[in-house]
């Protein structure tokens, strides 16, 4: 594999916007929010050589805890470059997204309630510019790191998995992991609860080969639909649309009939095959623990396909915070926002926290109507899919991506007795370490004002928010 542009080169876009009626085009692809990072200083290049082995690792735990910019290792044991952090922080989430803190949310509920279909890629796509069958396929080649000692291996991780349902013929993107076992073997991990693990269990009972495409590398929207919560019937492609507010532009895989993006800068297109079952893991996962090792079907790679200058991806994963919290966060805050507001229209916003691992702690904001519809929604927010452990409801007046604030909430506007409460025997996140059984219990905490009763006015300086005060503001 060899990479036969140079590193100026691979950053290169068109040079003005593209319109279409009137209005800008998204991201077209990587490497057009690349060039955007870089313009806003949210790219850093690393010229010097970096190790596969653990130092990618400690570079992007290094910047995510210091809310650090994304890295572009440029000299990796590998032909291609390598990036990875780029939505390590939620404010390179929003440029992502192209909105702002106050935006964002209703901006993503309106992209799902108005999904836009794909089209079809007119001539050769490049993803399919450089093409590997047979001998030439090689993963090894790949800048594929090992993020820590404990790791079972080399793990692609920040690859979107396309796969179809073989009954229906749906389409599903997902983000999943793979761990490298050779030059055309992958180790792939998927619980039975996803949808890629649903069609893998489908065409095992059907006795049917499941392919499937490991996308590597594609403009910021398709990797965030992966995180909307929608249901099995949903064609992810039309949600991708959506948020992009253009359609996705897909091309047919050299090995298969599955579609991809026509501008991924890699493609690794295989089989499952569930009678090959190899070792797996173990990896740190998003709730900061590890998951052991076990006996995982395979993926054998049938072809792997890429851009000239092909810029791979990393995403380090494990305790919160890194970059797989933050890309799970605004999409699942605005699909579960969009659930509960359908019920309790007085919901101002919803947090589903980093430190819950964007699952099992939630803190809403709402004015309630009547006294209990606090109580009513955190029993909603437990019965959504993501099974939280803890809900906080507080009133709009704070501000629930501060702790400080929530836990001000918290010690002055809660009766502990009155206004908390445990539910039993509750569904529990996916890969919570500390369970009974598969169960486990949640917690509600209704931190609003008691309703109908007067209570003391929050001592606080009027239209601080507005002062200009350029000696401290930063744009």
């Amino acid at each position: 594999m060899s990479c036969d542009f140079t590193l100026a080169e691979k950053f290169r876009i068109n040079p003005a916007p593209e319109r279409r009626r009137g209005r800008k085009l998204p991201y077209q692809d990587l490497r057009a929010f690349l060039t955007v990072l870089k313009q806003s200083g949210e790219l850093v290049d690393i010229e010097r050589p970096i190790s596969l082995t653990y130092d990618v690792g400690k570079a992007l735990a290094k910047a995510s805890a210091v809310e650090g910019p994304a890295l572009l290792f440029n000299k990796t044991e590998s032909a291609f470059p390598l990036v990875a952090g780029l939505y390590g922080t939620r404010k390179r989430a929003l440029i992502a997204f192209e909105a702002t803190e106050s935006s964002i949310h209703e901006k993503v509920t309106k992209a799902i309630d108005n999904p836009i279909g794909p089209l079809d890629f007119v001539g050769p796509p490049p993803c399919q510019e450089i093409v590997l069958l047979g001998d030439d396929i090689d993963l090894t080649k790949l800048p594929v790191p090992i993020y820590s000692p404990k790791d079972g291996g080399p793990y692609i991780t920040a690859g979107i998995v396309v796969s179809e349902d073989v009954d229906t013929g749906i389409p599903d993107i997902g983000n999943y992991r793979f761990q490298l076992h050779g030059p055309r073997v992958l180790g792939l991990f998927s619980a039975s609860n996803h949808r890629f693990g649903k069609n893998i269990a489908k065409a095992l009972a059907r006795n049917v080969p499941l392919h499937g495409a490991i996308v590597i590398g594609v403009d910021p929207m398709t990797i965030f639909a992966c995180q909307v919560q929608a249901g099995d019937a949903s064609n992810d492609w039309f949600i991708a649309g959506g948020l992009r507010g253009a359609p996705v532009e897909l091309a047919k895989t050299i090995s298969g009939n599955l579609k991809v993006p026509a501008y991924a800068e890699f493609v690794i297109e295989f089989t499952v095959d569930s009678d090959d079952q190899r070792i797996e893991g173990p990896l740190g996962e998003y709730t900061g623990y590890y998951t052991p090792a076990s006996l995982k079907p395979t993926a054998k790679v049938t072809a792997i396909t890429h851009r000239r200058g092909g810029i791979f991806q990393g995403l380090l994963t494990g305790k919160p915070i890194t970059e797989n919290h933050i890309l799970k966060q605004i999409p699942f805050e605005a699909s579960i926002l969009r659930q509960l507001q359908a019920q309790f229209p007085t919901i101002a916003d919803i947090a589903i926290t980093n430190s819950g691992g964007v699952q099992a702690y939630v803190v809403i904001a709402m004015t309630p109507r009547y006294e209990g519809e606090a109580r009513h929604a955190i029993l909603a927010a437990m019965a959504s899919n993501l099974h939280p452990k803890w809900v906080v409801v507080v009133d709009p007046d704070v501000d629930i991506r501060k702790s400080a604030e929530v836990e001000w909430a918290m010690s002055f506007r809660v009766k502990p007795r009155e206004d908390v409460f445990i539910i039993d025997r509750t569904a529990t996140a996916p890969l919570d370490p500390y369970t009974d059984g598969g169960y486990s219990g949640s917690v509600g905490i209704d931190a609003t004002r008691p309703y109908g009763v007067e209570f003391p006015e929050v001592s606080e300086v009027p239209d601080w928010r507005r002062f200009d005060l350029p000696e401290i503001d930063r744009p």
